[in-house]
C-alpha cells in the first residue's frame, strides 16, 4: 500500500542490543495524524519496552501528551472535533451499543448533521446579505414568512438533537439505577445476582441494608451504576432513617428505578407507599421470589407501572435469567433502541451546550423576524448561532476548548 513500509531488524541503545522488532513507517498524508510517523513493535515485556522507549527519548523523541496523536490528526485536518471526541468514547466504551454509536461519530455522523444545520443557517444569512447589498438586482425578497419558515426548520433540527442527549449520556456514562422496595423484598439478593458476587448483605432481619451499596454492572449490553437502597419503612432507628432518606434522594435522581416487590406476600402498606413515590416513566416493576407460592395480586402494580418482570433473584443467580429479563425491560423503558449509530447524536455536555447556545440565538432571530425587525439585525443573531455550531464541530473552536477536550484522553492515543 502506498505510504506504508515495514522493516524487521534489531533495536539498539547505543552499542547495546535491546531486542529485535518491526519498524512501521507511515508517510504523510497516509498516517493517522497526517504526518510522517514511525511505530516500533518489540516483544512487549515491561522492562524491554521501557528500555526501548528510553532509547527513543535519548535519540530525540518526546513523550506524547494525553490525546496527542488524535489532537495532531485534528490540527492537520484528518478529523473534526466531534470525530476526535468519538475516539475517546471508543476507548472507554463498555458495551456494543455505545461502541457502535461512537464508531458512527468517528465516521462523521454528528459532523454531517452539524454541517447540514450550518448550511441552512448560511443559506438564510447569505440571502439576507444579498438582498441588503444588491437591492436593485433580481435578488429574491427576504419575506417575514420565508425567514420564519427557514429558522423554524433549523430549530427543529436542534430540538431533535437535544431530545436524544439523555439517551446518549446514559450509554456513555452508564445508567444510574436505584433498587428500591420494602425490607426483605429481595433487593440485596437481586443486587448480588446481577453483580455475580456478594456486594450486599442478605439477611431475614428487616433493615439489614442501612447504607447505599453501589456497583457498576454490565446488564447484557447495558451498563448500570446500581445502588442497593435501604428498605422503605417507618423506623425509629436513627441510622436506618438516614439510609431511608438517602434512598429517597436516589429514587428522585436515578435514570431508572427497579422497584422490587415480594411475590410471596400480599401487597402491604409499605408497598403502596412506594408505589405513590414512583415515577412510572422511569420505573421497572420487579416481582421477586417467583420460586415461592405466589400471594401478590399484580393488578395494582401493573396499573401504575405496567407489566412487571417476574423473577427469582435467588434461584436465578446461576442461570442469568433475571439479568436477561431486566435488560429487556430497562431497554424498553428508556427507549435505548431508538438511538441510531449512523444518525449522529450529542455525546457530551460540551456539544449539548453548543446546541443550546445556537438554538437560543436562532430563537432570538425568529422572535425578531416575527416582530418585523430589519433583516440585517436578524443576520447578527444568525452569526451567533453559526459560531456555536462551528465551535461544536471545531471549525471555530478556540485553543481553550480544544485543550479541554483532550484533557480527558489517556496518554498518547
Amino acid at each position: 500500500m502506498q505510504g506504508y513500509r515495514a522493516a524487521y531488524g534489531r533495536i539498539f541503545d547505543g552499542n547495546e542490543q535491546l531486542d529485535d522488532g518491526v519498524l512501521l513507517m507511515y508517510r504523510a498524508p497516509h498516517s493517522y495524524t497526517g504526518e510522517d510517523t514511525a511505530e516500533i513493535s518489540c516483544h512487549g515485556g515491561i522492562y524491554v519496552t521501557r528500555r526501548v522507549l528510553s532509547a527513543c527519548v535519548k535519540a530525540g523523541a518526546q513523550p506524547a501528551a494525553p490525546g496527542e496523536f488524535t489532537k495532531r490528526a485534528l490540527l492537520n485536518g484528518k478529523l473534526s472535533l466531534t470525530q476526535a471526541e468519538a475516539v475517546a468514547d471508543i476507548i472507554s466504551a463498555q458495551g456494543d451499543q455505545l461502541l457502535n454509536c461512537a464508531n458512527g461519530q468517528r465516521e462523521g455522523a454528528l459532523y454531517r448533521r452539524m454541517e447540514k444545520c450550518a448550511d441552512s443557517i448560511m443559506e438564510v444569512s447569505s440571502q439576507i446579505s444579498a438582498w441588503i447589498d444588491y437591492p436593485d438586482d433580481d435578488t429574491p425578497v427576504v419575506t417575514q414568512e420565508w425567514l420564519c419558515e427557514k429558522l423554524s426548520a433549523v430549530r427543529g433540527m436542534f430540538a431533535c438533537l437535544l431530545s436524544g442527549y439523555d439517551t446518549g449520556r446514559m450509554l456513555r456514562e452508564g445508567i444510574s439505577c436505584a433498587i428500591v422496595g420494602k425490607p426483605n423484598a429481595g433487593k440485596s439478593t437481586l443486587m448480588n445476582s446481577l453483580a455475580g458476587q456478594q456486594r450486599s448483605i442478605v439477611s431475614d432481619i428487616e433493615g439489614t441494608t442501612r447504607d447505599i451499596v453501589e456497583e457498576t454492572i454490565a446488564l447484557g449490553d447495558i451498563v448500570l451504576r446500581v445502588a442497593d437502597c435501604a428498605g422503605i419503612r417507618d423506623t425509629d432507628d436513627a441510622v436506618e432513617k438516614i439510609g431511608v432518606d438517602i434512598m429517597l434522594k436516589k429514587l428522585e435522581n436515578a435514570d431508572i428505578v427497579l422497584a422490587v416487590f415480594d411475590g410471596s406476600r400480599e401487597l402491604s402498606g409499605e408497598d403502596r407507599r412506594l408505589l405513590e413515590l414512583l415515577d412510572p416513566s422511569k420505573t421497572v416493576a420487579v416481582v421477586n421470589k417467583s420460586d415461592l407460592p405466589q400471594k401478590l395480586e399484580l393488578n395494582e402494580i401493573s396499573a401504575k407501572l405496567g407489566a412487571p418482570a417476574v423473577i427469582s433473584a435467588k434461584s436465578g443467580e446461576n442461570s442469568g435469567e433475571p439479568a436477561k429479563l431486566l435488560e429487556k425491560a430497562v431497554s424498553e423503558k428508556l427507549d435505548l433502541g431508538r438511538l441510531d449509530p449512523d444518525a449522529g447524536f450529542l455525546a457530551n455536555e460540551r456539544q449539548r451546550d453548543c446546541i443550546i447556545r445556537a438554538d437560543r440565538a436562532l430563537n432570538s432571530a425568529l422572535e425578531a423576524a416575527q416582530l418585523g425587525v430589519t433583516p440585517d439585525a436578524v443576520g447578527v443573531m444568525l452569526e451567533e448561532a453559526l459560531d456555536a455550531v462551528y465551535e461544536l464541530s471545531g471549525k471555530r473552536a478556540g485553543d481553550e476548548v480544544i485543550d479541554e477536550v483532550f484533557r480527558r484522553f489517556c496518554v498518547g492515543k
